[in-house]
């Protein structure tokens, strides 16, 4: 069995597959372990003033809390050395082959996985895990025109002293494209964000308490009830955001990943940054919007997200829908008994522990015996079990939110789907429709769009 990846979501794979007797590798093409957070790494979509947008309280791996001292969000050099601590506390380093990454995976005549690596070696494996993470192929996009600045994707960007002196357009409002706007707010001569519709903005503290902390505590309520008064709440406190220049909200409040920054707001309301509609052309030094006006610019930062890829799979090998890989659970291929991915469903949860409780379902199936009761079970649920994972609540209309679930319905899944696998108990077709959204989506926050 081989593991592509040592990120978090790998490091959970690694620890639960070394609970067992399984035989298994893990591939990791940096020098050592992190993903995202090693700034360092080649790659890398991290940049200076990243910080984690759950608090440090809920969002750690399982039986390894963040130490006490870290602040209530820590910054990205924080995150990288306890995910590190993680990889020491159960000595999964000596599982893990640094410097190897995966040039190419395809199916053998035999049903296995044949590798080829990047230091010229082939290995076989009867099961594979891509555990690579989301944020490493840039979803780069073009408009009409000639431009004589420059553009680069945000994953390039790293410090904002590359913003002196120049008047910067960051484009996209996702958690990654609204902290760079931050940056060239107060490091630019002058900032723009430019976003196609409205977004809802959560503060990261709630009378002194982080966000999540907050609702983790307070009281539970009726779904509907507790997006009006969760709705009313940010109203009350941000106002009409419309006044910012910002469009208003197309949808309800968590209808789509929310925004974890407000600070934004502040420097929109001092006009550090200038809030503008989507892009329509440029015109040699100017960018010309959609509703007519034009700002000249000399940087373009284009926060538009990254592709959900696995670059050493053939295309096709994932099957593909809207965007995304239409996967079982976020985390089995249907059409291969062989193939699992974690750490690609896009979930407004607090991932580490949630990719313990996906590992551990990933480990069940790549460790079951051939033809045995297990197994059997695990193809027949492949092939025939859609649940509804977004426990029927309503999602925007958009790639980023096509493979979205909600996370109280999705962890429930889970636990059915092990009951069933393991113990044969029954297994209702479709997840229950959660309560408590505010308390799931706050408690449990995800770092996607890092």
């Amino acid at each position: 069995m081989v593991v592509v990846g040592a990120g978090p979501a790998g490091l959970c794979m690694t620890r639960r597959l070394a609970e067992t007797d399984a035989r298994f590798t893990v591939l990791e093409r940096n020098a050592d372990v992190g993903g995202i957070w090693d700034i360092d790494a080649p790659g890398s979509p991290m940049y200076e003033s990243a910080h984690f947008i759950s608090s440090k309280t809920l969002s750690g791996f399982p039986d390894l809390p963040m130490p006490e001292d870290y602040p209530d969000y820590p910054n990205h050099r924080q995150i990288l050395a306890y995910i590190r601590s993680y990889a020491d506390r159960f000595d999964l380093r000596s599982h893990i082959q640094f410097d190897t990454g995966v040039v190419h995976a395809a199916l053998d005549q035999d049903g296995s996985w044949q590798l080829e690596l990047t230091d010229g070696r082939r290995v076989r494996a009867r099961y594979l895990v891509c555990a690579n993470g989301v944020t490493w192929e840039p979803n780069v996009i073009s408009w009409p025109g000639r431009f004589d600045g420059e553009i680069r994707h945000s994953v390039t960007y790293r410090d904002a002293s590359e913003f002196a002196g120049k008047r910067v357009l960051v484009v996209g409002a996702g958690n990654s494209g609204v902290d760079i706007a931050c940056d060239a707010a107060f490091a630019a001569d002058q900032a723009f964000l430019s976003v196609r519709r409205g977004y809802h903005f959560i503060p990261k503290h709630i009378f002194g308490t982080p966000a999540d902390v907050f609702a983790h505590n307070g009281p539970k309520l009726p779904h509907w009830l507790e997006v009006r008064a969760f709705g009313v709440m940010l109203r009350l406190m941000n106002g009409d955001l419309t006044r910012l220049g910002l469009p208003k909200p197309d949808h309800r409040v968590f209808e789509s990943h929310p925004l974890m920054n407000t600070q934004i707001l502040h420097y929109l309301g001092h006009g550090d940054c200038i809030a503008k509609p989507d892009i329509a052309s440029f015109d040699g030094p100017e960018v010309l919007f959609v509703d007519g006006s034009r700002e000249r610019i000399d940087l373009v930062i284009t926060a538009t997200g990254y592709h959900h890829a696995s670059p050493y799979l053939d295309e096709g090998v994932l099957e593909m829908r809207n965007g995304r890989p239409d996967l079982y659970l976020g985390m089995f291929a249907r059409n291969h008994p062989n193939l699992a991915v974690l750490g690609f469903i896009e979930f407004a949860s607090a991932a580490y522990a949630n990719y313990a409780a996906m590992a551990e379902l990933i480990v069940a199936d790549a460790t079951a015996a051939n033809g045995s009761t297990v197994q059997r079970r695990f193809a027949d649920l492949k092939a025939n079990h859609h649940p509804d994972l977004k426990g029927s609540h309503h999602y925007v209309n958009s790639e980023r939110h096509a493979n979205y679930v909600d996370v109280d319905a999705y962890l429930r899944t889970i636990a059915q789907v092990k009951a069933q696998v393991q113990d044969g108990v029954g297994l209702s077709m479709a997840a229950e429709p959660r309560r408590g959204a505010v308390g799931s989506i706050l408690r449990h926050r995800s770092v996607a769009g890092r």
